[in-house]
């Protein structure tokens, strides 16, 4: 898509507005499909769900690449729509960056963990985007019902492929070779 410049402007404007909200409110601002999101910060569960899956995958991970959170990744060819999952997984070397966005190309895993309260932007909204930004994978963390749904395969906006469990069957992510466990993750009172 081509912007003309009032579009543009209109768009830098939006991703000024992102900035401002995050730092005067202290939630994650994210522009998802032109739409400024903001989250609240995840309560205890949330963010133990998150330390778990960061603990596991840290470990098992290649040398190159690390798990990061609240890093944002762009999407493809839009100056300004940008997502920070809970988790994503990339080259070691964004960790001494001074960039805060991540190219996707470079991203090889995004993990959300679904809030308490989500409508649906985790589990419907967010699926397409990362597919259309070429994530090779994205785990879905369902703490309200236990569950965890792994998409891979981008192509042309939609994941080819979809694979459900629940809390204590392990994740196998293919395209970095290793085995995630879910044993003992947090569920939602």
């Amino acid at each position: 898509m081509t912007l003309t410049s009032p579009e543009r402007t209109s768009m830098t404007r939006l991703r000024k507005a992102a900035e401002a909200a995050e730092e005067a409110s202290g939630l994650r601002a994210e522009i998802i499909r032109g739409v400024l999101m903001m989250s609240p910060t995840p309560r205890g569960k949330h963010a133990q769900a998150i330390n778990d899956l960061y603990d596991r995958l840290r470990p098992a991970l290649p040398e190159h690449l690390r798990p990061f959170q609240v890093a944002s990744v762009r999407l493809p060819d839009d100056p300004d729509d940008y997502a920070t999952p809970d988790l994503l997984v990339c080259d070691a070397g964004f960790g001494q960056s001074d960039d805060w966005l991540v190219d996707p190309a470079d991203a090889e895993l995004v993990v959300e963990v679904v809030s308490k309260s989500n409508s649906t932007k985790d589990t419907r909204d967010m699926v397409e985007w990362y597919a259309d930004a070429g994530i090779p994978a994205y785990l879905l963390v369902d703490p309200r019902d236990g569950t965890w749904i792994l998409y891979t395969v981008p192509r042309e906006g939609e994941f080819q492929g979809r694979r459900r469990g629940k809390f204590g069957e392990d994740v196998e992510i293919p395209g970095l070779g290793l085995t995630l466990s879910t044993e003992g993750f947090p569920l939602y009172g």
